[in-house]
């Protein structure tokens, strides 16, 4: 099993994500569950995409961290 970290951001009408480390995959949901399910589906047809096209799939590079800062 491989994790791939999502961004997840508010809009307008609910919620979009997408993986920094798979360009071009993004997903949309009302809630930020719908959208982390969504982008698990994005993921997995993403990466069965690159590997039917004969593609590399890209490992998992990307890390987050939170800073703290005076606001």
């Amino acid at each position: 099993m491989t994790k791939y970290l999502i961004v997840i951001e508010p809009t307008e009408t609910g919620y979009s994500a997408y993986s920094p480390d798979l360009p071009g995959c993004v997903s949309t949901g009302a809630s930020q569950e719908e959208v982390a399910n969504n982008m698990r589906e994005a993921i997995a047809f993403h990466v069965e995409g690159l590997r039917l096209e004969g593609l590399e799939i890209p490992n998992p590079a990307t890390t987050s961290a939170y800073v703290e800062v005076a606001a």
